[in-house]
């Protein structure tokens, strides 16, 4: 069996578990969230505050799926308890960003302002004039922007100018040495 997929997830005190229709819907105190089971061989079991994905089959696709959903179901139930969130940072001359209402303005180099509006769910932050903030109950939503404001100006190797994560190791090129 696979080791992601056998291991239970513990319902905490307000969220609420529904498995009706091949859809696992989660409601708890920051929103709602579901998500659809696809697959035919994979069931979802509620009892005693405990969710547990069982298989029908060892075929291989049936061992992915087990695994996969688990880890969806036990996201989401993560998210309506504590948001997720991804930190950016945002490093060159003249580089800098603002966030008005629900719409994230970068300065990156660019001859014109980029900005990215912010869907339903989603809450961009911006501490810093350089660090971007994406939060949010979903993870798979928040990790979607969050790689979406970093694909607007990716880090160039050589002075480093570009939008990266906070956790990211970046490593300087060495520049021509020509003339030596």
């Amino acid at each position: 069996m696979s080791r992601v997929g056998r291991s239970p997830i513990s319902i905490p005190d307000k969220v609420t578990v529904e498995f009706k229709d091949r859809t696992v819907f989660v409601e708890g105190p920051l929103g709602k969230l579901n998500q659809k089971i696809n697959d035919r061989n994979i069931d979802v079991k509620i009892e005693n505050g405990v969710i547990t994905v069982v298989r029908a089959n060892d075929e291989k696709q049936s061992k992915a799926m087990h695994g996969l959903y688990r880890i969806l179901i036990s996201n989401m139930v993560s998210g309506v308890t504590t948001h997720f969130s991804k930190t950016l940072i945002v490093n060159g001359v003249g580089f800098k960003c603002a966030v008005a209402g629900n719409k994230l303005t970068m300065n990156i180099g660019f001859s014109h302002p980029v900005e990215i509006i912010a869907p339903e769910g989603i809450e961009i932050i911006c501490p810093q004039p350089t660090e971007i903030v994406v939060k949010g109950i979903s993870k798979e939503l928040v990790g979607a922007i969050a790689a979406n404001i970093r694909a607007k100006r990716p880090v160039e190797p050589y002075h480093l100018y570009g939008i990266r994560y906070n956790t990211e190791i970046m490593t300087k090129k060495e520049g021509k040495t020509a003339g030596k």
